[in-house]
């Protein structure tokens, strides 16, 4: 038997017009908004989008475009953004671009071309860089970076002061030949490059830095030819969770014990890096939050298209295992 949405108006006890409103985030009380949206999880109402796409010419279509979906940080931000948008009655494209300038352009096209009602986009520095906020023709939120200034909305980490307290918490445990190997090719490498160099000029230590493709094989070869050297790191944190897990495959490699060895630090507490041994000193992102404040800004934008930019900073959390724990 096909739900329509006058049983959803009937269960929620409130007409159709306002079911309509709450679905398509139109003005109604966060109350009512509840309200409906439960009598749609029990009734099992699903939208006519495609009835709906012919009436408004816009698909009630989230895109979302993502930079690497192997990468657990943008799977978690990925299930945030489709929960948001599935309690909305929406829909959600997803797009895996490699980090490849050419896939964003093609992808961003597809949006237009699908007639998104607004998107979620990770773009590489390259792309960010270009996108003012007339080369869209649609409300855009960057999450996990950064863009022009005042060109879009954006939810980011605060990758300055979380790069830096991995530095401090190296140096308090004595490090003092502390390496960054950091992504190549987005501005969220380059604020955690920013913040590692800034935390170690304040200790008066020598920066050692190099940069690499962000993923777990370039990574790998990387570090392995790194600690190979003669005057390789004694401490080295990596800027992404695939890279700090090809650095771990690297000191293997190398048969280098963690941390007598060679003491290592990142992003991302995938639940992997609590399984090694010893377990792993990652900064944690707020993923949930990231993904959940992005509907929200995107929401919000799409309300009201002329307020003014806005950029929500959130803070990491420094979970500290025996990867830098200095041997007495």
């Amino acid at each position: 038997m096909t739900v329509g949405i006058r049983d959803v108006a009937r269960a929620a006890g409130v007409s159709t017009a306002t079911v309509s409103r709450a679905l398509g985030r139109g003005p109604v009380s966060d109350a009512v908004r509840e309200q409906v949206e439960a009598a749609v999880r029990a009734t099992g109402y699903r939208p006519n989008l495609s009835a709906r796409r012919l009436r408004s010419k816009s698909a009630q279509t989230i895109g979302l475009i993502v930079a690497d979906i192997r990468n657990p940080f943008f799977t978690a931000v990925s299930r945030a953004v489709e929960d948001a948008a599935y309690a909305a009655g929406m829909r959600v494209i997803l797009c895996n671009t490699d980090e490849d300038p050419a896939r964003e352009a093609l992808y961003l096209r597809l949006m237009e071309e699908e007639r998104v009602t607004g998107v979620i986009f990770a773009p590489t520095k390259a792309t960010a860089d270009a996108l003012t906020s007339e080369s869209l023709g649609f409300p855009t939120v960057f999450i996990d970076r950064s863009g022009l200034p005042g060109a879009h909305d954006s939810v980011v980490l605060d990758n300055v002061a979380a790069a830096a307290a991995l530095v401090d918490h190296l140096a308090a445990q004595g490090f003092s030949r502390i390496g960054g190997l950091f992504g190549s090719t987005s501005s969220t490498a380059r604020e955690r490059q920013a913040g590692y160099e800034a935390a170690m000029s304040r200790h008066r230590l020598a920066p050692l830095v190099r940069s690499v493709a962000p993923n777990a094989a370039a990574a790998e070869a990387e570090a392995t030819r790194w600690l190979g050297q003669s005057d390789r790191p004694e401490a080295l944190i990596l800027s992404n969770g695939l890279i700090l897990m090809g650095a771990v495959r690297a000191a293997r490699a190398r048969g280098l014990a963690v941390p007598q060895d060679l003491a290592l630090a990142g992003f991302d507490n995938e639940p992997w890096t609590d399984l090694v041994e010893p377990g792993l000193t990652v900064i944690e992102q707020p993923v949930a939050e990231i993904g959940a404040q992005a509907m929200r800004l995107l929401f919000e934008r799409i309300e009201s298209p002329d307020q003014p930019v806005r950029k929500v900073v959130l803070s990491g959390r420094a979970v500290l295992r025996g990867s830098t724990r200095r041997q007495a």
